[in-house]
């Protein structure tokens, strides 16, 4: 018999030198994307195809032993010839699940002729040994990590926000197993959880920066066998914000004077996180210049606070009323001849 060659790296886009949890990463992300029951009807026949072939490299992958004796096929993989099984290995049975997906109808979880020609078909359920299998025993549930966005000001202070997001839960049709009736679950297809979304009630502390993360105890992924669930990572990304620059625990803000402030000096109002403050423009203050507010800045190490910036940005008038362009004329011919 001659069958295809079926590169299970490549399927699930890891490298040939790839240990077990970059594996399982790998696969439950691919999972997750092809699941039947995650697409419409007219994509549904090419979802469960490549669920199918998912799986079957899944399979082989997770187990050490299977892993193993497909690793000593030959160094000619990549060239995608047709491979002849050992004679050893004849008599393979055809392994399937005999389900499909809640109804979906044509999925018919089976191994490819490659599969079952070197493995004979021994699929999840087929009694051989299964290594480390992700499908048994007590396996603790996945850490999630998704973004949580906030402005300047709620980060700074501390907010309590509802947040939405998608996870996964423990399978019910097979316990988390993978599982059920002799093959793959028809439920998760294999993946021993389904999709699941709910609402949050976050508490988030006063002072997190961009790119801190703020761990949810119990909100990842379902365990197995009555293992516990694994974590929720909420990854911290500020927005834009109107008026302050954020450079590490100092903040930077413009202040627009006029040119008569900037000469004769004035006091302007500048917005800082904790309100508008009256700040003294000194006189002979120059376009780019900086006035420090010292310890009006960001939280920062051992919950000091950095320092506030403020920018001064010379504006020229344009709507002058004819007495001030003439003074502006009279100022203009003063320096004029002075030169």
């Amino acid at each position: 018999m001659s069958v295809k060659f079926q590169d299970y790296y490549e399927l699930l886009g890891v490298d040939r030198n790839a240990g077990e949890k970059e594996i399982k990463s790998a696969y439950r992300k691919l999972a997750r994307k092809w699941h039947p029951d995650l697409h419409p009807a007219a994509d549904k026949e090419k979802a469960e195809e490549e669920f199918k072939r998912i799986n079957e490299a899944y399979e082989v992958l997770k187990d050490p032993d299977k892993r193993a004796r497909y690793d000593r096929l030959g160094s000619r993989w990549k060239d995608g010839q047709d491979f002849q099984a050992p004679p050893d290995m004849g008599g393979a049975r055809y392994y399937s699940s005999g389900g499909g997906f809640g109804g979906s109808g044509g999925f018919e979880g089976g191994f490819s002729d490659f599969f079952n020609a070197f493995f004979g078909g021994q699929g999840p359920a087929a009694g051989g040994r299964t290594g480390r299998s992700a499908y048994r025993g007590h396996v603790r549930g996945e850490d999630l990590e998704t973004e949580i966005e906030l402005s300047i000001e709620e980060a700074y202070r501390g907010v309590n926000k509802s947040i939405r997001v998608r996870g996964s839960e423990i399978c019910p049709g097979c316990g988390g197993s993978g599982t059920r009736d002799q093959g793959f679950c028809p439920q998760c297809g294999g993946t021993g959880s389904v999709p699941d979304e709910k609402t949050l009630d976050v508490k988030v502390p006063a002072g997190v920066k961009e790119g801190s993360r703020i761990r949810l105890k119990g909100q990842g992924g379902g365990g197995q066998g009555g293992a516990p669930k694994g974590d929720l990572f909420l990854k911290v990304r500020l927005r834009p914000h109107p008026v302050f620059k954020l450079k590490e625990s100092d903040i930077e803000v413009d202040a627009v004077i006029r040119p008569d402030q900037a000469l004769f000096g004035d006091r302007i109002p500048v917005l800082t996180l904790d309100g508008n403050v009256n700040v003294r423009v000194p006189a002979g203050s120059r376009s780019g210049s900086k006035l420090r507010l010292k310890g009006k800045g960001f939280t920062g190490k051992y919950k000091t606070r950095g320092d506030q910036y403020i920018r001064l940005v010379i504006d020229l008038p344009t709507d002058l009323s004819d007495e001030e362009k003439e003074l502006y004329q009279k100022l203009h011919d003063l320096r004029k001849g002075g030169v």
